[in-house]
């Protein structure tokens, strides 16, 4: 029942000639397994519904046993997150861009780090799908743009820095402001900024983000379609948006070279 839900209200709409969808997240409790008081049950399908979100959006799941401590331990790290974006605890790594014909320096990708007081170093891939949950990626990326062309002002000329934007970040308006505020505060030269997007972005609203790509081309800065062959993989993007620069996701070679029994060309 829950799934035909998920699937009647996922049907495309057309409104005034767009076509949009309605995702739908739920979360259920059973009685008397899980409890039979309506408080409870209330509370646990809440907390089922919470784990849907979590998981996947556009599924649903059921109350089990230890959910509690889970989306406490996950609202813990969402307040201590929110608390590091305004104390400034957030820090950007810069990994050094070769080019494979003469091994010759090109450029930095930034990459956002968190230091923890007591956690240590928290991977990208526990708190960057959180910060895009919750919004808190707005201002976090907002912040990365600002740094990563402060600090890669003063470098030589001939050096490029690579930001990853998120598809959250399309989503809300002032993206654009952001990038141009972020170019002139810092003085960098729009050609030597690099905005690197998953094609998660195209998905949502490809004529809107389109447009919205080609306004910033069109001022020189320079944009790259990130981890291509993960999932939405479609030659089209590659036709409606000249990107700059295409990288192919390691899965996406491995499994080619699999298909034809060849060794993929990449080390570690």
């Amino acid at each position: 029942m829950a799934q035909r839900v998920i699937d009647a209200v996922g049907q495309p709409l057309d409104l005034g000639g767009h076509l949009v969808t309605v995702g739908v997240s739920i979360g259920i409790a059973v009685a008397s397994a899980n409890g039979d008081a309506p408080e409870a049950l209330f509370k646990n399908a809440d907390l089922a519904l919470y784990r849907a979100k979590a998981s996947a959006r556009n599924c649903y799941r059921f109350y089990e046993a230890g959910m509690d401590a889970a989306v406490e331990a996950r609202m813990q790290l969402e307040f201590e997150m929110r608390e590091a974006v305004m104390c400034g605890s957030f820090a950007l790594h810069y990994q050094p861009v070769l080019r494979l014909a003469d091994h010759k320096l090109v450029g930095f990708e930034a990459l956002m780090r968190w230091p923890h007081r007591t956690r240590g170093m928290i991977p990208p891939g526990t708190f960057i799908p959180l910060a895009e949950e919750t919004g808190v990626i707005i201002p976090l990326g907002s912040w990365a743009l600002q740094e990563a062309c402060r600090e890669a002002a003063p470098w030589p000329n001939d050096l490029r820095v690579a930001v990853n934007v998120s598809a959250v970040q399309f989503q809300q308006p002032g993206l654009e402001q952001s990038v141009m505020s972020a170019l002139v505060a810092s003085g960098l030269a729009p050609h030597r900024l690099v905005l690197e997007i998953t094609e998660s972005v195209l998905v949502q609203d490809a004529e809107a983000v389109i447009a919205c790509l080609h306004r910033l081309k069109g001022v020189g800065v320079r944009i790259a379609l990130d981890d291509f062959g993960t999932g939405y993989s479609s030659l089209s993007y590659l036709r409606r948006f000249p990107f700059n620069t295409i990288k192919i996701d390691r899965s996406f070679i491995s499994e080619i070279c699999q298909a034809t029994g060849q060794t993929a060309p990449l080390t570690p």
